[in-house]
């Protein structure tokens, strides 16, 4: 154990080399933060400079929007099932510390939060960081951090307004990059356009049973259950699948049976985009810019109307699936 001294939280530490000498050196507990202890050097006097900035730290945090930083970065961040929602909200909080750790609660309201948006260059990314703000402002109450409601609760259009992108994934961009795509993406784009899955929950879907491909999605909860005699996109995948040994139980494996991650399919993605850019220069600019959740957008198209389009995403209102996924012109009949 380490000893102890007047300086709370400073602790001193030995150890020894291989010749027998002995070291000594210091550290700043961190386990209050759930964090490694932070090394302070083999220096006393040094050591105790750093230990007073990192004290004075400690203390000035409580009953600041910090100290709930640091508590949903520790406790509420990794609970996120998908590794993409996790690693954005991650840089939302980097981007909210600098200007709000040291704030107290009563200093956040309305005008602050809309300067904030007015500085960011990037107004979605804005809105989208101001809302992490909100998850953690929230959080903080059921803590006992503060009382105080969200400053902006119930109030609408105070937020930097966002146009929906428009981009169709017709079918020549979808098959430029599916001819570059090797087995593992190709199966990606396929189940995401068969079945409105997210590119995360593609990755993690199970193989189907008695005939049935049931998934429960990660970002709603919301079961979904596919007939693969009704999927000829499907029934492939799934006898192909067959052939491959694997322990894993998802449908999307590797050639080797491991299971598929994120960076795996980025990197794919890139590298098969950059290829149909070479092989399409004609189409290259919508081929660079389309991303592999447009595989999504491509889905809510398929979908034979609004309705099934805005059931096959599992939207509870058609407007979001019009406003940000179908890209079809509606059809109508001339009436002379």
């Amino acid at each position: 154990m380490p000893k102890k001294n007047k300086y709370p939280r400073l602790h001193t530490r030995t150890k020894k080399g291989k010749a027998g000498q002995v070291y000594t050196y210091y550290t700043y507990d961190m386990r209050p933060e759930g964090k490694p202890d932070i090394n302070l050097g083999s220096d006393r006097l040094a050591a105790i400079e750093k230990w007073k900035e990192l004290q004075g730290q400690a203390v000035n945090i409580r009953g600041r929007l910090q100290e709930a930083f640091n508590r949903w970065r520790e406790q509420e961040l990794p609970a996120y099932d998908s590794p993409v929602t996790r690693r954005n909200y991650a840089l939302h909080l980097k981007r909210l510390e600098p200007v709000f750790g040291m704030a107290t609660w009563d200093e956040i309201t309305v005008p602050v939060l809309r300067q904030y948006l007015d500085k960011r260059t990037a107004k979605t990314q804005g809105n989208r960081e101001i809302s992490v703000l909100s998850i953690i402002w929230t959080k903080a109450r059921l803590w006992g951090m503060t009382s105080a409601p969200w400053p902006a609760a119930g109030m609408k259009g105070w937020k930097n307004k966002e146009k929906a992108r428009e981009f169709e994934v017709t079918d020549d961009l979808f098959d430029a990059i599916y001819e570059q795509a090797d087995r593992i993406l190709r199966g990606c784009m396929d189940i995401a356009t068969a079945t409105g899955m997210r590119i995360t929950d593609a990755i993690l879907v199970q193989r189907p049973r008695g005939g049935l491909l049931r998934h429960r999605h990660h970002k709603t909860g919301k079961w979904v259950e596919f007939d693969l005699a009704q999927s000829p996109v499907l029934t492939a995948i799934a006898q192909e699948r067959e052939r491959i040994p694997s322990a894993s139980s998802a449908l999307l494996v590797t050639d080797k049976g491991e299971a598929i991650t994120y960076p795996m399919l980025r990197k794919r993605w890139l590298k098969a985009q950059q290829a149909a850019a070479q092989a399409h220069p004609e189409k290259a600019t919508d081929i660079q810019t389309m991303y592999l959740r447009d595989m999504r957008k491509r889905a809510a198209d398929l979908a034979d109307g609004l309705d099934a389009a805005a059931n096959l995403l599992q939207h509870s209102s058609k407007a979001v699936t019009r406003k940000h996924y179908r890209t079809k012109a509606t059809k109508l009949k001339a009436v002379r």
